[in-house]
């Protein structure tokens, strides 16, 4: 018997078999969540609607697949980058158990600020994130009481990724 299920989104220009997402995959698994890795490299690719692709299409994707899971069971919702952008919105559409963001955009162009839901949020961020400011990531996790762990790296987080995996471990462990 699963204790939920995890959608884990990959960052712009990424893929679903990205060291982070492939990472997190790894600790659900392992602590009895199923999980998922949906592929958003054709929206990305759609660089006619923007310079990110088609965020609307990729956020969309997500709600759909959220909502078809939540009827089963408990839903965490994670991503890095854009990935963890569309899963903080998509928590407003969809009533997720919680929330784990690496390096969440808190601005996307001509979308919404970064929002989302009122449930256990984590989030992972870097000092030296050279396309999100930190500053506006800590006020916006301070500003909801979310776990915040930030650490000595860039957007990439590439020398965090066990950090990362430990902090999600520490969300599912709670919920």
């Amino acid at each position: 018997m699963s204790r939920g299920h995890c959608i884990l989104s990959h960052g712009f220009e990424s893929g679903p078999d990205a060291i982070k997402v492939t990472a997190l995959a790894d600790v659900a698994e392992r602590l009895g969540w199923t999980h998922e890795r949906p592929d958003y490299t054709d929206l990305d690719a759609q660089r006619e609607v923007s310079s990110l692709g088609d965020v609307r299409a990729r956020l969309q994707r997500l709600v759909t697949l959220a909502t078809a899971r939540v009827v089963q069971g408990p839903v965490v919702l994670a991503g890095s980058s854009l990935g963890s952008y569309i899963s903080a919105i998509a928590s407003l559409q969809v009533p997720v158990q919680g929330l784990f963001l690496m390096v969440p955009p808190t601005r996307m162009g001509p979308m919404p600020a970064l929002d989302a839901a009122r449930v256990p949020t984590s989030v992972v961020h870097a000092l030296h994130d050279e396309l999100i400011p930190p500053a506006e990531v800590i006020a916006w996790a301070q500003a909801r009481s979310a776990r915040l762990l930030m650490v000595d790296d860039g957007h990439r987080l590439t020398d965090h990724v066990e950090a990362s995996s430990r902090a999600f471990e520490e969300l599912l462990a709670t919920l």
